[in-house]
C-alpha cells in the first residue's frame, strides 16, 4: 500500500512539474493552492482588464450635481456647526425664561456672536450654497431657519425674510431627510465628520 502510495505522490510531481515547464503555447501559469480544509487545487491569477468608456450625458450631470453638492457641504458645514451649537447653546438658556425683555437680552447677546462670527462670510455665498447652509442648521437643530427666526425675530421678521427667500428661489421651511432627498447630502456629511473625527 505504501509504495503505492508513493508512486501516486511521485506521478503528481512529475505532473506538476510538466505543468510548470514553459512553452511557446503556454499563456497562464498554474500554480497550487491549498485550501482553507486542506485539499490542494489548480489555481492562476489573471491581470487584471481595465475597461474604459465614455460618460453619458445622464452621468456627466450626476457627477456634476455631486462635486457641486459636495463641495457646498465643504464650505457650509463649519457654519452649521458653529449655528447649530450657539442657536442650541441659547434654547438652553432660554429654557423657563417667561419674561421678555430677559429673553430678548439672552437672544440679542448670542446674536452679536453669530454677526461677529458669521456676518462677512455668510454674505459671500451663493444661493446654492445658502440653501445647502439652511438644510445643515435644521440637521443641527432640528428646526427650520423660519421656526429659528420666528422664534427669536418674531412672525413678521420670519415672514419677511421667507418672502426674500421665495423671490431669490430658496424656502426657510425646507427640512432635512436624511433617508429622502437629502441622501446625498448625509453622505457627505459623514465623510466629512469621519475626516475630523466627529462623534454624535
Amino acid at each position: 500500500m505504501i509504495p503505492l502510495l508513493v508512486l501516486v505522490a511521485l506521478a503528481a510531481c512529475i505532473k506538476a512539474s510538466a505543468q510548470n515547464v514553459s512553452g511557446p503555447y503556454d499563456t497562464i501559469r498554474v500554480s497550487a493552492c491549498i485550501e482553507a480544509n486542506g485539499d490542494t487545487i489548480p489555481c492562476s491569477y489573471l491581470p487584471p482588464l481595465y475597461l474604459y468608456t465614455r460618460l453619458t450625458g445622464k452621468w456627466k450631470k450626476y457627477y456634476a450635481d455631486w462635486t457641486r453638492l459636495r463641495n457646498a457641504v465643504y464650505v457650509t458645514y463649519p457654519f452649521a456647526v458653529s449655528a447649530g451649537r450657539i442657536m442650541n447653546n441659547i434654547n438652553a438658556q432660554l429654557q423657563g425664561v417667561t419674561d421678555k425683555k430677559k429673553r430678548k437680552t439672552i437672544i440679542h447677546s448670542r446674536e452679536k456672536d453669530l454677526k461677529r462670527e458669521f456676518g462677512d462670510k455668510i454674505t459671500q455665498l451663493s444661493i446654492y450654497q445658502g440653501k445647502v447652509l439652511m438644510k445643515l442648521i435644521y440637521r443641527e437643530t432640528g428646526s427650520n431657519c423660519y421656526e429659528i427666526i420666528e422664534e427669536y425675530k418674531g412672525s413678521f421678521n420670519a415672514a419677511f425674510w421667507q418672502t426674500v427667500a421665495l423671490v431669490f428661489g430658496s424656502n426657510l421651511r425646507q427640512d432635512y431627510n436624511p433617508d429622502g432627498d437629502d441622501a446625498a447630502m448625509e453622505k457627505i456629511v459623514l465623510d466629512v465628520e469621519r475626516m475630523y473625527g466627529v462623534r454624535r
